[in-house]
């Protein structure tokens, strides 16, 4: 293939060049690099020469003993793989427009939300889209809503709202936050907490960067703390918990966290806040425009009704 240059012709690398290059990029091998793309050594060597000749520079430096990449190499082989990677996912979306809830779906998890959804979540892709190659990634929303942004990750499960332009949010369910205690506490097992109750509290906290540590901050200051009650982080709820149970202070938990996390100790009470409860809401989060916007806005309808026998408040789909 050619393409035009200001009036000059100038050719085109194939693909099977460009894959050829890269795997002896990653193997630095010849015979492993044809080994692991199903191509002959001579063919694959050909394919190397190929592009160099193409591209006008030399990407290899050949001994005896070993191949290198040249200055020239080093740089390419990152495009190279880049290229391919986007290959990859165009033959991915045009499968998936051709067959709907097939290929792979590569869902982002906030660490809040995933030991405590992931069950329904797995359960539901495994008896209703059974063709459909779920790829799971646990990390913390800024690092989620990246992934969306560069195409790494296609859809998102995590507290809203973002506020980021061109994501798209689909609701399923509100829940409420309980306070969990030590078990002589004076709230433990109460229900009708004041919010205000907040106030005089030793709260525990998730670690910066969790978007529920930001979430009970707020519902501190809506309470009427102005200082950040502090003293005492953990990196998950499970930790958060235990510290509770060793009478190091309280906190906050959701709803669906709520069985998982209390039953591991007996050194524990659950309190519940007066109406209106501090809550938050969980979504499904998309790109706007998305290929396969249609199988998501599918998914969120049958994701919620698979969430109705937790402890949460399923919405519509408009929220």
């Amino acid at each position: 293939m050619t393409v035009s240059n200001g009036g000059a012709k100038r050719r085109q690398p194939s693909l099977s060049q460009l894959r050829a290059f890269a795997a002896v990029a990653e193997h630095l091998h010849f015979r492993d690099a044809a080994a692991a793309i199903g191509m002959s050594q001579p063919a694959l060597s050909g394919a190397v020469a190929a592009l160099e000749e193409t591209l006008g520079v030399t990407l290899l430096e050949r001994t005896t003993r070993k191949v290198l990449l040249s200055p020239a190499g080093e740089r390419l082989a990152i495009r190279a793989k880049a290229v391919l990677d986007e290959v990859g996912a165009l033959l991915e979306e045009a499968e998936a427009v051709r067959a709907p809830f097939t290929g792979v779906l590569r869902l982002g998890v906030i660490p809040t939300v995933a030991p405590y959804l992931l069950p329904t979540v797995l359960r539901l892709i495994h008896e209703r889209y059974p063709d459909l190659d779920l790829q799971v990634h646990e990390e913390q929303t800024a690092s989620l809503v990246d992934g969306l942004h560069t195409g790494r990750l296609d859809l998102l499960l995590l507290a809203v709202p973002l506020g980021v332009p061109g994501v798209v949010e689909l609701p399923l369910f509100d829940e409420d936050f309980v306070l969990v205690t030590p078990l002589d506490h004076w709230l433990g097992g109460r229900e009708g907490i004041p919010r205000e109750a907040l106030k005089e509290l030793n709260l525990l906290l998730l670690d910066e960067g969790h978007c529920l540590r930001d979430q009970a901050l707020d519902i501190c200051r809506e309470a009427g703390r102005e200082d950040a009650p502090v003293t005492t982080t953990a990196a998950g709820l499970s930790t958060l918990v235990q510290l509770v149970a060793g009478g190091l202070g309280v906190t906050l938990l959701p709803r669906t966290a709520v069985k998982v996390e209390t039953t591991r100790s007996n050194q524990l009470m659950t309190g519940y806040f007066s109406d209106p409860a501090p809550t938050r809401r969980i979504a499904l989060a998309m790109r706007t425009g998305a290929a396969r916007g249609a199988e998501y806005r599918e998914l969120s309808g049958a994701l919620r009704e698979a969430l109705r026998p937790l402890p949460v408040r399923v919405l519509g789909v408009d929220g």
